[in-house]
């Protein structure tokens, strides 16, 4: 099991209202855990999953770190009338909506406008929430001008690597110190930096987006097919496309193949249901699934969640 210990300084500032830590041990847990965040989180590589959220948040502002030990597949949604900007604590070739985070690169996502990642093992990612008005009121005060509509129609920004430091560096000592009073503020100083420097990262590829509807489009057939054990040419034929084709597509968006990409979704939701307890038997619940040979379901959920299916029940026993 992957063990992650506390920044320096949380402990002694527990008792500031705007600063928590969060360990988490599921990552339906951990998916909840980001205050005013809709998320969906599935597991994606073999392990126990541990994770940690550092938050700081006030009025229409959050910052936090969010550290897990697995590799994850993520829908995510901001609250409305706010914009989402991602710092990966160290380049790890993380996707959004299908497109590669490189080097000197930040994400960025209005609210209400869902989108997705998909996170490697042992990563750590940096979060800034900031409501649209605050942004432009600070923006002026410091003399800059955001263009809000081009970021609204963004999801990448180059940056420069100097002005990213900075950033990241403002929000470790922000997340690390007792003393805030004007760490949120330089934060939002070093972001306004950020966004005064960048420039969007234009989608070049325009097939990307007939990739990503043939991924949601194949998550929303699963869902919608629970009891059956969907095979590929059954998604080629429903799709109309080659195999070959739905291949690529799983493996430019998410980085998986469709045959791992269906393990994975259902095993993750049969974890969901067993977590959420109630008069359940795992076979039961493994074949609604679609699971139908209950040792191979047995071995894939243990190798995949790092414990037997039983232990779920156990646990709430």
């Amino acid at each position: 099991m992957h063990h992650f210990t506390h920044p320096a300084g949380q402990s002694a500032c527990s008792a500031d209202p705007a600063r928590r830590t969060i360990i988490a041990h599921d990552v339906d847990e951990q998916a909840q855990n980001l205050t005013q965040w809709e998320q969906h989180y599935d597991q994606v590589t073999a392990g126990r999953f541990c994770g940690v959220l550092d938050e700081w948040r006030t009025g229409d502002l959050q910052i936090f770190r969010e550290r897990n030990s697995c590799a994850l597949h993520q829908i995510c949604n901001v609250r409305p009338d706010a914009l989402w900007f991602g710092i990966e604590a160290e380049a790890r070739g993380m996707r959004i909506n299908g497109r590669q985070v490189d080097a000197d690169m930040i994400m960025t996502r209005p609210g209400h406008h869902a989108f997705e990642l998909m996170t490697p093992d042992q990563h750590e990612i940096l979060g800034i929430v900031i409501g649209r008005s605050t942004l432009l009121e600070a923006a002026e005060r410091e003399g800059r001008n955001i263009d809000i509509q081009r970021l609204t129609g963004a999801e990448l920004l180059h940056v420069e690597h100097q002005v990213l430091q900075a950033c990241r560096q403002r929000i470790g000592e922000l997340l690390a110190s007792c003393e805030t009073e004007n760490g949120a503020d330089q934060v939002v100083a070093s972001l306004i930096d950020l966004l005064d420097s960048s420039a969007v990262d234009s989608d070049t590829c325009p097939s990307l987006a007939r990739r990503r509807r043939i991924v949601r489009e194949t998550h929303e057939y699963v869902l919608g097919h629970q009891g059956e054990s969907v095979t590929v040419p059954q998604l080629c034929e429903q799709l109309h496309v080659s195999r070959r084709t739905l291949q690529y597509c799983f493996e430019n968006v998410l980085g998986l193949s469709p045959m791992a990409y269906l393990r994975y979704l259902r095993l993750n939701e049969v974890r969901r249901q067993l977590v959420r307890g109630g008069e359940l038997r795992v076979g039961d619940v493994a074949a609604a699934w679609g699971f139908r040979n209950f040792s191979q379901f047995s071995c894939d959920y243990k190798k995949l969640f790092g414990e037997s299916p039983s232990c779920a029940l156990k646990a709430l026993a």
